[in-house]
């Protein structure tokens, strides 16, 4: 179940369909591009950090601001794929 704070960041999806296992890649994405401390909070104690590092490190094309990108990635010490790096406009 995915709680209501975090619900917010995942707006265009249909939260209770939402697996947290399976669109993993999906909830990690939306959180660390838009959550709020709190949300990643929550995120950090869902998620391990390689599951973590390997949304950073393969990211979804196209999902991911510049800026997010980049601050965690510093953060988690990984370089994105440059394959798979499309940035949000």
């Amino acid at each position: 179940m995915i709680p209501k704070f975090v619900q917010p960041f995942l707006w265009s999806y249909d939260v209770d369909a939402l697996d947290i296992s399976r669109d993993k890649r999906r909830i990690i994405t939306n959180v660390l591009n838009l959550g709020t401390s709190e949300a990643t909070d929550w995120l950090f104690d869902t998620y391990t950090n390689e599951d973590i590092k390997n949304c950073l490190v393969n990211p979804l094309p196209g999902e991911w601001n510049n800026k997010s990108m980049t601050f965690w990635s510093l953060l988690f010490d990984v370089r994105p794929c440059e394959s798979n790096v499309r940035f949000l406009k």
